[in-house]
């Protein structure tokens, strides 16, 4: 995450990987996804990680910065 935008914004990835977010801007942000399956909170210039569990599509956004928005793309 940087300048307020998680970059890159979508990305591609199998059940059992680990996805991670790097907080490298000056405010907190969150990693929710929209069904709810997780929410992380990132503070600022830390790193997150969820184990992804299940396949499809899983769009996700910043609670504190609703604007920013991103997708994961889940296989098997």
């Amino acid at each position: 995450m940087e300048k307020l935008a998680f970059v890159p914004a979508e990305v591609s990835a199998r059940v059992g990987d680990t996805i991670e977010w790097v907080n490298a801007d000056f405010v907190a942000h969150t990693a929710t996804a929209r069904d709810g399956a997780w929410d992380v909170l990132i503070p600022v210039k830390t790193t997150k990680s969820i184990v992804l569990k299940a396949e499809g599509v899983e769009d996700y956004y910043c609670k504190f910065h609703p604007n920013m928005t991103g997708q994961v793309m889940v296989a098997k």
